[in-house]
């Protein structure tokens, strides 16, 4: 398997990580999925897109090519559950809407889920865990900023339509408090977008097992409504006229990111 990353690296002291953008798929996925899983809907679509000013701020990018039906980079390699009630493991079983993900005995081999382990995950992680290393090196601190997105109203994970803006910092065990107060504080000046602290996603594996501030490393997930930017069902169009001002508010939110850095260790 090859291809399984995309990396940039970047010169400030932010790593923008994009576990659930993959579209790519292995032959024994793409040959065992139901109908309906085929156009991949829970991908968190158009991500590197949406975050494509990224570059331009000098922030480093860590972004999948594998689908999370292949196996999910925000989940533990010992498949621990992250959630009380649905959610999906490592080696996602249903979709979204909770019905099977593989027609009956196609799954994939355990042989073969323990290649995209070693193969996908890994190389993932190992590339993300070197880039914060070496930011803290160069920098004295590091910053993850964990990119996702999701359709706004999923009745089997989460009542009612989530906020457009739901921040994760694992009820601040993850980052500083007064980092995620700042960012709180940005999605406030902007009322034409709901927002939560640490509601329905407190941050998946990725914020939990690298956010240490103790160690000056500060990890955020963002899960965004995706009616912000694209049309959520299929063919799961980008909407530049709703991603617009979006992107308004998610470029203050990396740059609110990087001042508080600089205030606080600079």
């Amino acid at each position: 398997m090859d291809n399984v990353l995309n990396f940039k690296q970047g010169r400030v002291p932010l790593l923008i990580s994009m576990p659930h953008a993959g579209l790519r798929l292995t032959p024994a996925v793409e040959a065992g999925l139901i109908a309906q899983a085929q156009s991949l809907p829970d991908t968190d679509w158009h991500i590197p897109r949406l975050y494509d000013f990224a570059e331009a701020l000098g922030a480093s990018t860590l972004a999948a090519e594998y689908s999370r039906f292949v196996i999910d980079l925000n989940r533990p390699a010992d498949d621990a559950p992250l959630y009380a009630g649905a959610t999906t493991g490592l080696y996602p079983a249903t979709l979204f809407e909770g019905v099977p993900l593989f027609r009956e005995g196609m799954e994939p081999s355990k042989v073969e889920r323990s290649t995209y382990l070693e193969q996908v995950w890994m190389p993932y992680h190992q590339t993300l865990h070197a880039e914060l290393a070496r930011l803290k090196a160069e920098f004295g601190y590091a910053l993850l900023f964990d990119a996702h997105s999701i359709r706004s109203v999923i009745p089997h994970l989460f009542e009612g339509k989530l906020p457009d803006f739901n921040l994760g910092t694992f009820n601040n065990v993850a980052c500083d408090p007064h980092l995620a107060s700042q960012l709180e504080a940005i999605c406030a000046e902007h009322p034409q977008y709901t927002h939560v602290l640490n509601g329905r996603f407190k941050g998946g594996h990725i914020t939990r097992h690298y956010g240490n501030p103790a160690e000056n490393i500060h990890a955020v997930q963002l899960e965004l409504g995706q009616c912000t930017y694209m049309e959520e069902f299929e063919p799961f169009n980008y909407r530049a006229d709703l991603a617009e001002p979006t992107r308004v508010v998610l470029k203050q939110l990396l740059q609110g990111l990087l001042a508080w850095g600089q205030q606080r260790y600079d």
